[in-house]
């Protein structure tokens, strides 16, 4: 996000996200900030993949700032699925279906 390779978007759709994260950790007893939270994460997987397939500058213009700020973006996305999972057994302990 800081070297904005990526548009505002990226940045403030994983924000924002993170924000609901923190309400669904505050709040225990919420099923909604919880599955709020669930959602969040699927939409910004999408979301993710397209920025990155959509924004990945070409090698010529790829410089160290860029590779790494690109690398964290992947990484990212790929510890994501994770936090879903995690994020689903939390819900399913909240008494989710």
């Amino acid at each position: 996000c800081m070297n904005h390779m990526f548009p505002a978007s990226y940045a403030w759709g994983n924000f924002s996200v993170l924000a609901v994260g923190i309400w669904a950790i505050v709040q225990r007893d919420s099923l909604d900030a919880i599955m709020m939270f669930l959602t969040g994460l699927l939409l910004t997987v999408l979301t993710d993949i397209i920025h990155i397939s959509v924004f990945y500058p070409p090698n010529n213009y790829l410089s160290d700032v860029k590779r790494f700020s690109a690398g964290m973006a992947i990484l990212s996305l790929l510890i994501k699925p994770v936090s879903c999972y995690l994020v689903y057994q939390m819900y399913r302990e909240r008494g989710g279906e």
